[in-house]
């Protein structure tokens, strides 16, 4: 009777446990229905950087995207072309320097001219049109991302709106 006893609570104990990892597979979908990470999964592209006027100075814009389904920050940059490098906003006429700036989840985080952007100070050397420039893209949560970005003409105007 013991035996019999032991052996239904064996198998009582593995329907509840079935049951629960049952349940937990339903938990993994995201609300529109198709199974979504909840961690953030960035990727880059437009990059490019106007042919510096100056040679201490330059701009670069880029967009990162976000499918993932959590949000991330960009908290710093660097290149072997600049001593620092760092993140802006525009704000009206006032640029000002930031510690981070927000990629949300399933989103863009747009750095563009008149907007959001990089500013490559103190250059180690003035790029010129048609070479490219290696950065490496900091983040929070995510892996450093490293992006080869193309020096355009210095009047260089993307058509992807950024």
């Amino acid at each position: 009777m013991r035996v019999r006893t032991a052996g239904v609570a064996v198998v009582v104990a593995g329907g509840i446990v079935a049951g629960g990892l049952a349940l937990t597979g339903c938990g993994s979908s995201d609300a529109s229905g198709s199974s979504g990470s909840s961690a953030a999964e960035l990727s880059v592209k437009a990059a490019y950087m106007p042919q510096p006027v100056t040679d201490s100075m330059a701009a670069g814009y880029l967009v990162i995207e976000n499918k993932g389904g959590a949000a991330d920050e960009l908290t710093s940059v660097t290149s072997d072309l600049a001593q620092d490098v760092t993140v802006h906003e525009t704000a009206g006429q006032a640029m000002k320097q930031v510690s981070a700036l927000q990629v949300p989840a399933g989103g863009e985080l747009v750095l563009r001219s008149g907007g959001s952007h990089l500013m490559f100070e103190n250059l180690k050397r003035k790029p010129k049109e048609g070479e490219t420039v290696s950065l490496r893209l900091n983040f929070i949560k995510s892996k450093a991302i490293t992006v080869e970005m193309p020096v355009k003409s210095a009047t260089y105007q993307p058509t992807t709106g950024h």
